[in-house]
């Protein structure tokens, strides 16, 4: 059976799938920490009416903030993605190896034509790219199969919403397979600007057919927010929400920032939905001398022609894609950093994880004015809200930052001692590595057909 045939199935069954009987109560997290982070975090997953799972404590220390100290039950587990790079902070900085240090035994299967290697006690297997996207859909999901199954480990990890028919294919083979949602896709395909108004809604219609028939019958889900995860609690119980938030010291500097700061940035995939005709109309309002770095990439190629023929363009350095320590270097010259997201259905529940890295660097945010984002930066004043589409209120929010450098500083500093007391990877990493205690008790006590 051929990858398309796989997905032509999958929504057939999906079309004629009931979720009327699914139980939906929810689990608890318990999480007491100290305020400055200078103790250890307790963290407790209590789940209610779910599954059969015994509570338990665990510990973190301050000083390793990703490294959980118990030593549990070894599993083999397998995580796919057929569309993320091998770095990808989510899947291989944060997960992978929170879990290898948990001490599972853990591949990353990946399609990038970079080769096989070990890094950080992860196993990263490529099965080569393909170019284009019905390529990468059709073809490339069907090599991570193909590698998956030869695997034959105990738990499958998918990342990719295009992996959907596989992870049916693999629970009709038996496995255990856990579906993690980085967006809310259903509703992020409804502003994609490849589609046209009519198929965005039919496709839009049909994946969430596909969505909710697939993740009805996986063993778990991992979401990237509690929005999305309120959402997937509706459809299976064994949901559970894992924060990209930032790790504590990885964008920290050790050098104090100093003086004057003439620079801001904006840090990730650039498009337009992502605000930047704005930022670049903001470029030409400004009163200050400040530059405007950009790095990462464009997402469309009309839009990264049509806005460097704005005037504003004369003040942005475009820097393109950076590692993490190029990352941390332009933050520590930063002003302030930029998420100016336009208010589309799945931003204005999203938590974007530039925010949090502005945030943990000590860099002040000047965001767009959502009501969640506005509870998170004015309610740790930590930085300022505008509206999107108003580059004068962009250029305004820049230049108070950069004009007055005890106010951003003070900014800069709340930001960072909220992540120490809450946005911070160390109790996700709870969260993930206890969901995965659940998975693995239930995959033991599951009875053999």
């Amino acid at each position: 059976m051929d990858n398309s045939t796989l997905w032509t199935k999958a929504i057939g069954q999906a079309a004629g799938a009931s979720f009327a009987n699914w139980d939906c109560a929810p689990r608890k997290l318990t999480v007491t920490s100290d305020l400055m982070g200078t103790s250890r975090r307790v963290a407790k997953l209590s789940n209610v009416n779910s599954f059969s799972y015994m509570p338990k404590s665990i510990e973190v220390s301050p000083d390793q903030p990703h490294r959980v100290d118990i030593t549990p039950r070894r599993c083999r587990i397998a995580h796919l993605t057929s569309a993320h790079p091998r770095n990808d902070t989510r899947i291989f900085l944060k997960q992978c190896r929170t879990l290898a240090e948990y001490g599972h035994d853990v591949t990353l299967v990946v399609a990038d034509d970079q080769g096989d290697e070990r890094i950080g006690g992860v196993s990263i297997v490529d099965v080569g790219r393909k170019t284009g996207r019905m390529q990468r859909i059709f073809r490339t999901t069907r090599r991570v199969f193909n590698k998956a199954i030869a695997l034959d480990v105990d738990i499958y990890h998918l990342h990719d919403p295009e992996l959907l028919p596989i992870g049916l294919a693999l629970k009709r083979r038996g496995k255990t397979v856990i579906f993690d949602s980085h967006e809310d896709v259903q509703r992020q395909l409804l502003s994609k600007p490849y589609l046209g108004p009519l198929s965005r809604r039919v496709v839009s219609h049909s994946f969430g057919l596909l969505e909710r028939y697939a993740c009805a019958r996986f063993d778990g889900i991992i979401c990237a927010t509690p929005f999305i995860r309120d959402s997937f609690l509706k459809i299976n119980p064994r949901t559970i929400d894992v924060n990209n938030f930032p790790m504590e010291l990885e964008l920290t500097s050790p050098e104090i920032r100093r003086g004057n700061l003439t620079e801001v940035c904006y840090v990730g995939g650039i498009g337009s939905i992502r605000g930047i005709r704005q930022l670049v109309q903001a470029g030409e309002l400004l009163l200050s001398p400040t530059r405007i770095n950009l790095a990462g990439r464009f997402s469309e190629d009309t839009i990264e022609k049509e806005v460097k023929g704005y005037r504003g363009w004369q003040h942005v350095n475009q820097l393109g894609v950076l590692d993490r320590a190029g990352v941390r270097e332009v933050l520590q010259r930063s002003a302030a950093g930029i998420v100016t997201f336009h208010a589309l259905p799945n931003h204005l529940d999203a938590l974007p994880t530039k925010m949090f890295e502005y945030m943990s660097s000590g860099t002040p945010v000047i965001a767009s004015n959502f009501p969640l984002w506005r509870d998170i930066i004015e309610g740790n004043q930590c930085g300022i809200c505008v509206d999107p589409c108003d580059p004068r209120a962009i250029a305004a929010a820049i230049d108070h930052l950069v004009m007055n450098p005890t106010i951003a500083k003070t900014m800069g500093d709340n930001g960072r001692r909220a992540v120490v007391e809450k946005y911070n990877w160390a109790l996700q990493a709870i969260k993930l590595t206890d969901f995965y205690e659940v998975i693995e008790n239930a995959r033991k006590n599951a009875p053999v057909n």
